[in-house]
């Protein structure tokens, strides 16, 4: 078990850098979800899913 874990250190630390961030990533849109944000820039005269959106201002 210990020569496996030595012959993929850096694959392990790779896997875990990568989960880490998506995990930054989810949890900041958690937080922007939360706080009202959204990543509609709230011009619904271009927007194909205005009142999906929920802030179609129209």
């Amino acid at each position: 078990m210990l020569a496996w874990l030595a012959a993929n250190f850096v694959n392990l630390v790779l896997i875990l850098a990568v989960a880490a961030l998506l995990g930054l990533i989810v949890r900041g849109m958690v937080r922007d979800r939360k706080a009202g944000k959204s990543s509609c820039g709230g011009s619904c005269a271009d927007c194909g899913v205005c009142h999906g959106c929920g802030t179609c201002r129209q």
